[in-house]
């Protein structure tokens, strides 16, 4: 019998420390996987003390999940190499801008095998599956019903994932088209800042529906011609929950929202606002924007984005040209220390 898979959860942040909830009840209760679950946290100081020293003590993530406890067997490791040491799984939940640097850390720390393998274009040379969908931290960690999708472009990577993360109020979909699960994780934001500057507005309902579809339809147009292969690129995808349900959350409860509406109202700027409102976290919006109209500007589609459709979400993002991109979601990493025979 082959000896139960170890996963290593990198980031431990809002929704990291969700992830981690759900994975390390299913670590604890499914054979497949090793009890013990490693989260790789950055280390701060919370009060005086270091939050790993507290999560490991009082199993809960006071600075970022506050009010919800962790599973004893979740355990916070500070360094990286130490965390992801024989790691047969990775799940990634930091932001996407870190990615590159966290795996050029990482490198060494999987199976010889896992790093000669060539099997995607990833930074790592390993397989990835990506999870989106309509899922607010909070209330994935208060065990409220939600869906996911999972986008994998190996179908046994995908159900795996599932196996470690589905859970009666956590259901998951698996589905081939990885790159557009990824892409609605990112373009959603953009959308959700136009929706929050209709609500500062004071716009309307109907207005604020309109920037909401027109940004899906937007979103649609960017997967197909950006694509490598336009073709594989499938509409359904986006009438799963990384789409069209992640995108109506997102619009009326998620943080690009709530802070793009302050934005409107107070004229205090996003930095001001990010001190006062998010507790350490980012927005993403804003920065995804910035980059969708560098691509759009290096494709002469500028124009032609303005003039067929949500202008909102591009023009007035324009003005936030100082962020880096961050997705939110989770990227996973099944290292080759495994086999699926």
């Amino acid at each position: 019998m082959a000896s139960p898979l170890k996963v290593c959860i990198v980031g431990s942040g809002n929704w990291g420390s969700a992830i981690a909830r759900i994975i390390g009840g299913n670590a604890r209760s499914l054979e497949r996987f090793a009890t013990t679950v490693k989260m790789w946290v950055f280390e701060e100081n919370v009060n005086g003390r270091k939050l790993s020293d507290i999560i490991n003590t009082e199993h809960e993530n006071v600075k970022y999940l506050p009010g919800f406890k962790l599973p004893e067997n979740v355990v916070a490791v500070p360094t990286l190499s130490d965390a992801a040491e024989g790691a047969d799984l990775l799940v990634f939940v930091v932001p996407h801008q870190f990615i590159r640097n966290l795996c050029d850390q990482l490198v060494g720390c999987v199976s010889a095998r896992a790093e000669e393998s060539h099997s995607s274009g990833e930074k790592m040379g390993l397989d990835v599956s990506v999870l989106m969908g309509a899922n607010i931290a909070n209330e994935v960690a208060a065990e409220k019903f939600c869906e996911t999708t999972i986008g994998s472009k190996v179908l046994e990577n995908g159900l795996l994932f599932k196996e470690l993360l589905q859970t009666p109020n956590f259901r998951i979909t698996v589905v081939d088209d990885a790159d557009t699960v990824e892409l609605c994780g990112a373009l959603k934001n953009i959308v959700a800042v136009g929706a929050g500057i209709c609500d500062g507005l004071s716009c309307g309902d109907n207005t604020k529906a309109a920037v909401i579809r027109l940004g899906l339809m937007e979103m649609i147009a960017f997967a197909k011609l950006f694509s490598k292969d336009a073709d594989a690129v499938s509409s359904a995808t986006f009438l799963e929950s990384c789409g069209v349900a992640d995108l109506i959350t997102t619009c009326y409860g998620g943080r690009n929202r709530r802070v793009a509406e302050a934005f409107a109202k107070t004229g205090k700027s996003i930095e001001e606002l990010e001190k006062e409102m998010l507790n350490g976290q980012k927005l993403q919006g804003p920065a995804t924007s910035t980059e969708v109209y560098h691509i759009l500007q290096q494709k002469g589609l500028v124009d032609k984005s303005v003039a067929t459709s949500s202008s909102i979400a591009f023009l007035s993002l324009n003005l936030w040209l100082c962020f880096s991109v961050h997705i939110e979601g989770c990227f996973l990493f099944p290292t080759s220390n495994f086999s699926f025979l």
